[in-house]
């Protein structure tokens, strides 16, 4: 993967396969398989992706889930008017979220990796600072929004292992800042968590294993 996006279907269906062998549960269970994806995948990348899921672990059911969503919920915030930032080593993906429900987003491919390569931390704070404005820009999601600053904002991601990047974060945008309790695991640990609830309810969220979209190789 590079800026959120699959480079090598190769490489990965490998890596997935290693992984399933390592860690085969020691009971049988419907193959559903939740897959994460950014904020702004294309129908091409979700096919990709749907194109390594089924090679590696050949799923019945794929129910994709927005990786903001999916922190949300795995963090433990979802209920209510939350704004969550991702900032992980190479995007930064920012979700506004009314009980769960993603109902805006933004995201650009820049992240901690980049600050390492010498842009500083007030810079990447500002990038976060522009997307939530262009979020609370848009009529019908501001009071959604005001409602979510005036609670602040959960951080997720390696973003959330930095205490200068939360202290520019707050004063840049002067709300709370509040780092999740598990950031580096909070999308995986919702997305286990909606996996749950589809096998619950196997006719909601699930996907068909759709053909390629147009232009597609």
């Amino acid at each position: 993967m590079r800026r959120g996006r699959l480079v090598d279907a190769p490489a990965c269906t490998s890596a997935l396969r290693q992984l399933l062998q390592r860690f085969r549960p020691t009971v049988e269970v419907e193959p559903l398989v939740v897959a994460c994806r950014p904020v702004s995948a294309t129908p091409a990348d979700e096919y990709a992706l749907r194109q390594v899921v089924t090679a590696a672990l050949a799923p019945r059911r794929l129910l994709f889930i927005d990786t903001v969503r999916a922190a949300a919920i795995g963090a433990g915030s979802a209920a209510g008017a939350l704004l969550l930032a991702d900032v992980g080593a190479q995007i930064t993906e920012i979700g506004l979220l009314d009980d769960g429900q993603l109902i805006a987003a933004r995201r650009t491919d820049f992240g901690t990796r980049d600050v390492k390569d010498g842009t500083t931390v007030q810079m990447l704070a500002a990038v976060v600072a522009r997307l939530v404005r262009e979020i609370y820009q848009q009529p019908a999601v501001r009071p959604t929004a005001l409602a979510a600053l005036a609670r602040g904002m959960v951080l997720v991601g390696d973003g959330a292992a930095r205490p200068d990047l939360i202290a520019a974060l707050s004063q840049t945008l002067r709300i709370a800042v509040q780092p999740a309790a598990a950031p580096y695991t909070a999308a995986l640990t919702g997305a286990g968590l909606a996996a749950m609830a589809a096998a619950r309810h196997p006719r909601d969220g699930a996907t068909p294993l759709a053909p390629a979209p147009t232009g597609t190789p």
